[in-house]
């Protein structure tokens, strides 16, 4: 690391980013290289300059912050920074990553910027902490799904996603539109996937329930699930039984 923090501010509301900068200015080992106001531009923006640490809102309009951070190939430091205190009772119970309830104070500003950077002095940084966090703090089953694919950003509705395909620490999501490759594994996705919707038929496929046309039986104990758009897609002995469960025969 050099002497100083290189630091981009990404949050939507004008205020909010200057308040930050004026605090800023009391942190000798901060240098703000960046700020924009939506989680498009920090896409770019931090891949392109490469931050030690951003200051980053959750609830922004077009894609959130933590969505926003599943998209990134540069992984920094992060300091989450919202008024929703929900999210901030499970991040402080992690004790990971810092977290300022809006509204916070020049103190706690410059508190979250010394915890950041003892962290990174010591090597303690873990993006894989951040990727977790984020993941635990969203809440609830997902209602989209955000894909980068080189320079455009697909928001993808869940109702429009048809199955999704496991390619080892990827995943390849099918819909009408096309395929997206999102770098997730299948049992998060699983997880926050609504189980009442989905179903994850084999390890290496979760349909969704309203795409299934009828189960076959190609071998003894070995069946076949066929789409709606023909596909045809293998089912283990785990997803038949979810399959007799959630089809009640």
């Amino acid at each position: 690391m050099e002497d100083k923090l290189k630091t981009i501010i990404i949050d939507d509301e004008l205020l909010a980013r200057n308040l930050i900068k004026s605090y800023m200015q009391g942190a000798d080992n901060v240098e703000l290289v960046g700020e924009c106001e939506n989680g498009f531009e920090g896409v770019k923006m931090i891949n392109e300059l490469k931050p030690d640490l951003i200051i980053l809102d959750i609830q922004m309009p077009k894609i959130t912050g933590l969505e926003m951070l599943e998209l990134l190939d540069h992984k920094p430091e992060v300091i989450f920074s919202t008024a929703y205190d929900q999210y901030a009772i499970k991040a402080f119970e992690h004790n990971a990553i810092d977290y300022l309830l809006k509204p916070f104070s020049r103190e706690r500003f410059l508190e979250a910027i010394k915890k950041v950077s003892e962290r990174i002095i010591k090597g303690d940084f873990n993006s894989e902490s951040t990727s977790k966090l984020s993941e635990e703090l969203r809440g609830g089953f997902l209602d989209r799904i955000v894909v980068k694919d080189r320079s455009k950003i697909h928001i993808i509705p869940v109702d429009q996603v048809i199955y999704i395909e496991a390619m080892d620490d990827y995943v390849l999501i099918h819909t009408d539109e096309g395929r997206f490759v999102k770098q997730k594994r299948m049992r998060y996705l699983e997880e926050v996937l609504n189980p009442s919707e989905f179903v994850r038929i084999h390890r290496s496929s979760i349909v969704k329930v309203n795409e299934i046309k009828e189960l076959q039986q190609y071998e003894k104990e070995s069946y076949v699930v066929i789409l709606n758009n023909k596909t045809k897609l293998k089912v283990s002995k785990s997803g038949y039984k979810k399959l007799k469960e959630i089809l009640n025969f």
